[in-house]
């Protein structure tokens, strides 16, 4: 039986922690697309290059190197701010749709989080999950996450640059962030990681279930 999981929603909703513990529960592989667009604006800016540059970042894209993901540079808001911007070009979008799709249709399935997975990635997912949370909860997030790597943030700035990507992604004329129109919605704000992933699994095994 092949399983795709496709789970959408804004930074720090907690998509991408659920995303990693359910592919681990079904025992399938699972890709954090949002890592792909940071690598990009990283390679472009590496090349000293310009983030709004589509022949640029439409070159990095289509050269992704896979085994460069797990790069900590990654992971930070600069990168992710960074991403944003080089995920409204159509260009960069459609270069990297194709390894998404593939990643996807492994034997077996996949699970692949982002914000465009159930609409325009894998429309054909089994299982679409949208979560959301509130804007101060994601910055809580987030700020406790870099303060436990040790790095010099606050929690002001993080919530304006939620803010902004969150404008970006849905304001984007390419694949902008929305539910798909059978998603399961999942809000976390009040949720630990434990109880998300609770209410998650319930929703999932409902919804195959009904299938």
């Amino acid at each position: 039986m092949t399983l795709i999981i496709a789970i959408d929603g804004p930074a720090a909703s907690g998509k991408g922690t659920l995303a990693r513990r359910i592919a681990m529960h079904f025992g399938l592989p699972w890709l954090d697309t949002g890592l792909l667009y940071r690598a990009v604006a990283r390679d472009v800016l590496a090349g000293g290059g310009n983030l709004d540059d589509v022949a640029v970042a439409e070159a990095m894209a289509r050269s992704i190197v896979a085994g460069t993901l797990d790069d900590p540079a990654l992971r930070g808001p600069q990168a992710g701010d960074a991403a944003s911007i080089v995920a409204k070009i159509p260009e960069v979008r459609a270069a990297l749709l194709d390894y998404q799709r593939a990643f996807a249709l492994q034997d077996g399935g996949a699970v692949l989080d982002g914000r465009d997975i159930g609409t325009v990635v894998c429309p054909q997912a089994r299982v679409k999950v949208f979560v959301t949370a509130s804007d101060a909860a994601r910055a809580r997030r987030r700020f406790l996450e870099h303060m436990g790597r040790g790095e010099d943030v606050t929690y002001d700035n993080l919530l304006a640059d939620i803010r902004r990507r969150d404008a970006r992604d849905s304001g984007r004329s390419a694949a902008p962030m929305l539910a798909a129109s059978d998603a399961l919605h999942l809000d976390t704000t009040e949720l630990d990681a434990d109880q998300a992933f609770e209410a998650v699994m319930r929703l999932i095994h409902e919804r195959i279930a009904g299938s």
